[in-house]
């Protein structure tokens, strides 16, 4: 008989997470042997009420593990053998201990995803770009730009960033750039100058996961900070940087991922003055600054104590991975000497694509096509919000972005509802992939900016209605519950 995984819908670890490690540890155990078929990954997400896309995710591990192989119109069998079939190293054991990132998206094509927080494929020019392209492959320079190149990044771009930065105000005198591949290699690369492990690092809470993955996996001790309707809650950072003296502070103050929230001007005056105050280095993220749909810009933070991040992910091609950090001299040498370690060099080639892109006015042409695009987004999944979710549910209104934070009532549980929705075709995140010292069970990110506006209002739509209905059978069965004898 099949030994059919069991699936705890409670359990912090992804339902495909689950289904790998159970089928996977069967296989070790003798219980799939070698040569066993496994269902079909249609017939299994009957089985477990799941969605298809989540038993694909995990049969792919377990081929990437070498446990099973899939054959064209015969299935998936288990290639992998018990613990006394093994041989040679025990690369499982060697590795070191992972975090718990959000899953890969497993989402069909045909899904309504709000779990990826990216800008819709729809709207790249591809047409422009293919031009850009075809310019500088043409240009007599290519060869140059086909050899290695600095890891401070490809000199012509960094000096027009360069230039911009010192004409905006967010470059002094003591600051260097260094072009990246994009924000989180940036973080990544403060992390291997900064932080050693036990060091305290303070974050958003909730926080956008690649950044609390990275750090603990640094070895760092990270502490929340409360996120509030005017970005990180003060009063709260005040008590943390007294109790907990972080050696780095990260905030997003343009439209917090995956809050959506913005710092107001005051705000960020009154946050430096804290961070200066208490010694603490402060590294500002300004990946969404761009995406202001709405309302007037807020200066950026950047100071001579701040480490400025941007990038042209949300605004170009996320594809391309390029970003850059603004900071002292010596950070940034540290940096470009941990990225020289990491890659050698940077990717020269697309840094001058993109840079092609904005110098011939193609990448502010499209810039404008994504506001305008972004602000009827926005507009629409807050209405829908408004329409279909129950009406205890609190979300969040930004002005721009590409996301927005929704609290259910109590007692939904944004993650055990999940797997209702990806029945339904309709997939987010839940809160435990964000949150990290207040726990958030009825929270979820909605990433409204990578569909139209026909599929957003469909897919809250549909959100609502397995919302509404949870909610009302849980009220429902309370209300018939015996009431408890007066003694």
């Amino acid at each position: 008989m099949f030994p059919a995984p069991d699936i705890d819908v409670h359990s912090e670890v992804p339902i495909y997470r689950q289904v790998f490690q159970q089928l996977k540890d069967s296989i070790s155990a003798g219980r799939l042997p070698k040569g066993s078929r496994l269902p079909a990954t249609r017939e299994l997400a009957g089985l477990l009420g799941l969605n298809r896309t989540t038993i694909s995710a995990a049969y792919e591990m377990l081929e990437s593990e070498g446990l099973i192989s899939g054959q064209v119109g015969r299935g998936s069998f288990v290639t992998g053998g018990t613990h006394t079939e093994t041989r040679g190293i025990d690369w499982k054991a060697l590795l070191t201990p992972g975090a718990s990132a959000p899953p890969p998206s497993a989402a069909s094509r045909e899904a309504i995803s709000f779990a990826s927080s990216r800008p819709s494929e729809l709207l790249f020019p591809t047409d422009e770009f293919r031009l850009s392209c075809e310019e500088v492959i043409g240009g007599a320079g290519v060869a140059s730009i086909l050899q290695l190149g600095s890891p401070g990044g490809y000199s012509p771009l960094r000096q027009r960033l360069i230039a911009e930065a010192r004409h905006e105000g967010v470059m002094g005198p003591g600051d260097d750039l260094i072009v990246t591949s994009g924000c989180q290699q940036a973080l990544d690369l403060l992390q291997r100058a900064l932080v050693r492990p036990g060091d305290t690092v303070a974050v958003e809470d909730p926080v956008y996961p690649g950044v609390k993955n990275l750090f603990l996996g640094a070895g760092a001790h990270l502490t929340g900070v409360r996120m509030g309707p005017d970005g990180i809650d003060l009063d709260d950072l005040r008590r943390v940087l007294e109790r907990e003296r972080p050696k780095l502070l990260i905030v997003t103050p343009d439209f917090q991922n995956p809050t959506g929230a913005t710092m107001p001007a005051v705000s960020r005056k009154e946050l430096v003055q804290m961070a200066r105050a208490a010694g603490v280095a402060l590294i500002e993220n300004g990946s969404y600054s761009d995406l202001r749909y709405e309302g007037h810009p807020i200066p950026a933070i950047k100071t001579e104590d701040t480490i400025l991040l941007r990038s042209y992910s949300k605004i170009a091609f996320p594809g391309l991975r390029v970003g850059w950090a603004i900071g002292p001299h010596a950070v940034i040498a540290r940096m470009i000497e941990a990225k020289q370690l990491s890659d050698l060099h940077t990717d020269q080639l697309s840094q001058a694509v993109l840079l092609r892109f904005a110098e011939s006015g193609r990448l502010e042409a499209h810039r404008q096509r994504i506001l305008k695009a972004g602000a009827e987004k926005l507009r629409a999944v807050l209405s829908a919000c408004e329409r279909h979710l129950p009406e205890e549910s609190m979300f969040t209104r930004p002005q721009g972005g590409m996301n927005l934070w929704v609290r259910l009532p109590e007692p939904l549980d944004a993650g055990e509802l999940l797997m209702r929705a990806q029945r339904d075709n309709v997939t987010y995140l839940p809160g435990r992939y964000f949150t990290v010292s207040r726990p958030d069970p009825g929270g979820l990110r909605l990433s409204f900016a990578g569909l139209t506006v026909e599929l957003i209002r469909a897919g809250v739509s549909i959100l609502g209605e397995i919302f509404r209905g949870e909610l009302e059978r849980t009220l429902s069965a309370r209300s018939l519950e015996p009431a408890p004898a007066l003694v």
